[in-house]
């Protein structure tokens, strides 16, 4: 299983029922991967921070659930921002049909498997 890709899932607290749905697109049959995440509904202390840093250092690359939500989550964009500090190719996607939010300096597609798959087979 070594050749498993590895996508960490940065989304606001708010959308955790998208990333459930996105997490359940790895049932679908593709080459292996995985998502991780690093949900927390409480405050985002330093020590939160370092095991995030780990998991994306560990990462072939990070999906960023887009929404409304997105503008006001610290934790989502204190992972963003790690992402880009780590080098890891960084793909938006929408999280909802009728939200089209911009986050500066993240380019995001609309949700669909092809726009998925293309990145995780890009890695």
């Amino acid at each position: 299983m070594s050749d498993t890709k590895v996508i960490f899932v940065a989304f606001a607290i708010e959308d955790e029922r998208q990333r459930d749905f996105l997490k359940g697109q790895s049932l679908s049959p593709r080459k292996p991967y995985e998502f991780i995440d690093m949900s927390v509904k409480e405050a985002y202390d330093s020590g939160w921070k370092d095991k995030v840093r780990t998991r994306i250092k560990r990462s072939d690359g990070v999906i960023v659930l887009v929404s409304k939500n997105s503008k006001a989550s610290e934790g989502q964009k204190w992972e963003i921002q790690c992402a880009k500090e780590e080098k890891k190719p960084v793909r938006g996607i929408w999280a909802y049909s009728d939200d089209r939010t911009d986050i500066p300096g993240v380019t995001t597609y609309v949700w669909n498997d092809k726009n998925i798959s293309d990145f995780i087979d890009s890695l």
